[in-house]
């Protein structure tokens, strides 16, 4: 479901922009960073937070 948030938003950007997402849990960690990429999105950056949540900038392809 969080990608699916994620597409939506990116969806609805221009090209270049970024968008930074909040992740929780190791599944959206690992599928997130990978699908965006496949579907021509730049990871920016990814940093983890103390509690444990992913923070995660993308750039529009």
């Amino acid at each position: 479901m969080t990608f699916v948030r994620t597409r939506l938003a990116l969806d609805r950007m221009a090209s270049g922009e970024t968008l930074l997402v909040r992740l929780r849990g190791e599944e959206p960690r690992r599928n997130i960073p990978k699908t965006a990429s496949e579907q021509g999105h730049a990871v920016l950056a990814e940093a983890e937070t103390g509690d444990g949540t992913v923070l995660l900038l993308l750039r529009k392809g």
